[in-house]
Formats: C-alpha cells, sequence, structure tokens
C-alpha cells in the first residue's frame, strides 16, 4: 500500500500547486512530439510515450489523456538503472502530472519490486519542442511520426 499512498501524495501536490488553464491537444491527449527541459526529455508518439528523467527512463503504451484541468496520470513502466550501463529490469510506475499549456510538469512513482520499495523520479519540467539538457546521460532521439502510414501508403 505504500505505493498506491504515494501516489495520492504526489497526485495530490502535483495537481494542487497547478492552474487549471492546463491545454491539452485538440484531442484530448498529450500533444505528440519531442520535450525537453532541465534533467527530462519525452517523445510523445501516436502509439507511446518515452520520459527521460535523468539517467532513468520510462515508457508508456497508447496515446496519453489528460483531463480537462490538465492533469496526467497514466500507468507504464520503468528502467532505474541505465546509466552507464542498463541493467535489472523495467517495473510497474505511475507518470503523474499537470500540464501548462505547452509545458508538461511530471513524476514517476515507480514500485521497485526488485529492492521491494517505491522509487520516485522527478518532478520534472518538460516543454514541447524544447532541447532536453540531461548531461552526462544520453537521450533517446526518435523522429515523430504523427500518424501511422495507411494500407496505400505501404505499397
Amino acid at each position: 500500500m505504500l505505493f498506491a499512498g504515494a501516489v495520492a501524495v504526489v497526485a495530490i501536490a502535483t495537481i494542487g500547486c497547478s492552474s487549471t488553464s492546463g491545454v491539452q491537444g485538440s484531442d484530448g491527449v498529450l500533444p505528440l512530439g519531442n520535450w525537453g527541459g532541465d534533467s527530462g526529455a519525452m517523445i510523445v508518439s501516436d502509439t507511446a510515450m518515452h520520459l527521460h528523467i535523468g539517467c532513468t527512463f520510462g515508457d508508456v503504451s497508447g496515446r496519453i489523456a489528460v483531463n480537462q484541468d490538465g492533469s496526467v496520470v497514466v500507468d507504464g513502466s520503468y528502467s532505474l538503472h541505465v546509466y552507464p550501463i542498463a541493467f535489472g529490469p523495467s517495473v510497474p510506475a505511475k507518470f503523474v502530472g499537470t500540464l501548462n499549456g505547452t509545458t508538461l510538469t511530471v513524476t514517476a512513482i515507480v514500485s521497485d519490486t526488485t529492492q521491494k520499495k517505491t522509487v520516485t523520479r522527478g518532478p520534472v519540467t518538460v516543454t514541447l519542442g524544447a532541447n532536453p539538457r540531461l548531461l552526462p546521460c544520453p537521450v533517446c532521439r526518435r523522429p515523430i511520426i504523427t500518424k501511422r502510414p495507411s494500407a496505400h501508403q505501404l505499397h
């Protein structure tokens, strides 16, 4: 239950400190693109989200829904040991944040099932289109494909 309690505390703290002027993508989801900031980087595509916080990272499948108040809460997975050598399994995580315009403040609450404890990464603030600043950690870079190719485009 420690994990659930930590999620509630961070969710309340994150949402409570934000304004209600959250802006979401026109379709109610996190806007597609590359996001960056101090100690943070995020890639949002039409099929997944990939988030770096420092020298660690997490992943979420699918599009990320943004509530009308700008809040974001989504389950995914997280890798706590990535740099300089990746080891260990990916473990369950909850991503909690607030979108305000094109800026997202997000925290990863990680259930470290190997160490039997909850680990919090963040909060980190990333902005759509901004360059990430994560030195010395490498950042995954992917071109963003905003739409899946249609059947006639594949031939």
